[in-house]
């Protein structure tokens, strides 16, 4: 990236857009998964776009079926017409979500994803009252800022929906931390009844939840909690919302969706990011009863459009055809075994998490549980000067995140596996040393 182009980007765009890296870099091509920055350098991509080029870059199948609609002349039209690609690719995704009866909707992201559960959940119950989890992130508009839980990404205090906080079951810090783990879904019942008498009118609408908390850090509760929450929810009829923008299409190896873990059927899940893989394409799905209950009209102008649905069915076909989610699996196991051996013993990493392609390392200073996102961000710094992209995140900026694409080969698992354990061994001795 040239310092003109830098200069132009700050002269133009909002300061609170952020941007990685200490000099940020252009990216101009992709192949595979490694992408080439302005100045010619190569990198190993173990983000993909924030989890969101799921494929790849360049995959000739999903590159031909953009083509062949272009080709049609047709890049978009309202959705007030029948599209076929549309038809199609909601057919596929309710057939898979595991929801009875399923309807979908189709947005341009997660937000607006998140947006439409929320307005369709409010409007069956009759109520604005919504349960949500500390630590989530669900959004940048103001009904999903307002159920997300973290100060950070909470940019707006103005919230429409009136919202009850629940523990998330995060195992290193806050009071189910303290429990023995046998007993922290015992402790989260009794937390969501408490709530619930408490901090409610009664009728709430919905329980929303990200079976792994992207923005949080890959911070997850143990395997089935949400079924845990849902058989006190089922008691008031309340709804639950399963946000699968960064769990779904097989990403965590072990399910499709993140909520299979938990032993549950959500009444609603929302999809994005992979699915279109660079294309903006997302939506809900949930029973008909439940997405049937917006009383006026309501469509996305965007949301379904013929490019997006014809890049979503090739991506939905070829994560099926080569059965991604078993290689999420294969090789997520390499790189978290992998780091595991190599640094999770260090005492800077409090914890290395995640499941298949969905992983993050945790950095503290040695011997507590306080974070240090100062060594966080050299570590960062030092994959990208080794040629592999990750992510950073958590409530306190002190986890490194890895999605890469789910067609992540095992040479290029363990050639990223190599940078990384080299990162965050040299900055932990650099910590030692100073």
């Amino acid at each position: 990236m040239t310092d003109d182009l830098l200069a132009r980007h700050r002269a133009v765009l909002p300061s609170w857009m952020p941007l990685y890296y200490a000099e940020p870099i252009e990216l101009v091509s992709g192949s595979g998964r490694r992408v080439t920055d302005a100045q010619g350098r190569t990198y190993l991509d173990f983000f993909g776009g924030v989890l969101t080029n799921m494929i790849g870059y360049d995959i000739p199948e999903i590159r031909e079926a953009v083509q062949r609609q272009l080709a049609t002349g047709l890049v978009h039209t309202s959705t007030l017409y029948l599209i076929r690609q549309q038809v199609e690719l909601a057919e596929k995704i309710a057939r898979h979500s595991g929801i009875p009866d399923a309807r979908v909707f189709f947005t341009n992201s997660g937000t607006e994803a998140n947006e439409a559960a929320l307005l369709a959940a409010t409007n069956h119950r009759r109520s604005h009252q919504i349960l949500a989890v500390r630590n989530s992130y669900h959004g940048r508009t103001y009904a999903t800022m307002g159920v997300t839980g973290n100060r950070g990404w909470s940019a707006s205090a103005l919230n429409p929906l009136q919202v009850a906080w629940l523990h998330s079951g995060e195992r290193l810090r806050g009071l189910l931390s303290r429990l023995d783990p046998a007993d922290r879904l015992d402790a989260a019942v009794e937390d969501l009844r408490e709530v619930l008498a408490t901090q409610t009118a009664g009728d709430v609408a919905c329980l929303i939840a990200e079976p792994i908390q992207g923005v949080g850090g890959f911070v997850h509760g143990p395997d089935g909690l949400l079924a845990a929450w849902r058989k006190v929810l089922d008691e008031h009829g309340i709804l639950l919302i399963s946000d699968e923008v960064q769990t779904g299409w097989g990403r965590t190896g072990a399910h499709f969706w993140g909520y299979q873990a938990h032993g549950v059927t959500p009444d609603l899940l929302t999809f994005a990011k992979g699915i279109g893989n660079g294309f903006a394409l997302a939506g809900v799905v949930g029973r008909a009863e439940i997405m049937e209950s917006v009383p006026a009209i309501s469509f996305s102008t965007f949301g379904g459009n013929p490019l997006a649905t014809a890049a979503g069915n090739a991506v939905l076909d070829y994560l099926l055809d080569h059965d991604l989610q078993a290689n999420a699996a294969r090789v997520g196991a390499i790189l978290a075994d992998g780091l595991r051996a190599a640094v999770g013993g260090l005492d800077c990493v409090a914890e290395v998490r995640g499941r298949g392609l969905m992983l993050g390392i945790e950095f503290v200073h040695p011997g507590t549980v306080e974070p240090d996102p100062a060594l966080t961000a050299r570590v960062f710094e030092a994959c990208r000067a080794g040629g592999l992209l990750v992510g950073k995140g958590g409530l306190y900026g002190n986890v490194l995140r890895m999605g890469p694409p789910l067609t992540l080969t095992e040479d290029e698992a363990r050639e990223g596996l190599a940078i990384l354990v080299d990162a965050v061994r040299s900055c932990a001795d650099g910590e030692v040393a100073a």
